[in-house]
């Protein structure tokens, strides 16, 4: 009703296949994987930070928590 069915979409990359060959496809894909692995990476590693730059945030709180608390035992 409207939708492409299998038997198009095999005529359509048949065509595809047949202009720019499977060499070049070939490298097309390659090229799009290394590039999406790229994608992932960068987010993976920019949670990383995050999470470090969260951990680093954590500690320092808490050593200022702890420098202030033994600054009012010696005032006391």
């Amino acid at each position: 009703m409207g939708g492409i069915s299998i038997w198009q979409l095999l005529i359509i990359a048949l065509i595809v296949v047949l202009l720019f060959g499977t060499k070049k496809l070939r490298s097309l894909g390659g090229d799009l994987g290394g590039a999406v692995k790229g994608f992932k990476n960068a987010m993976s590693s920019e949670e990383e930070k995050k999470a470090i730059e969260d951990t680093s945030a954590e500690k320092t709180a808490q050593t200022d928590e702890k420098k202030t608390e033994s600054k009012d035992k010696e005032q006391a």
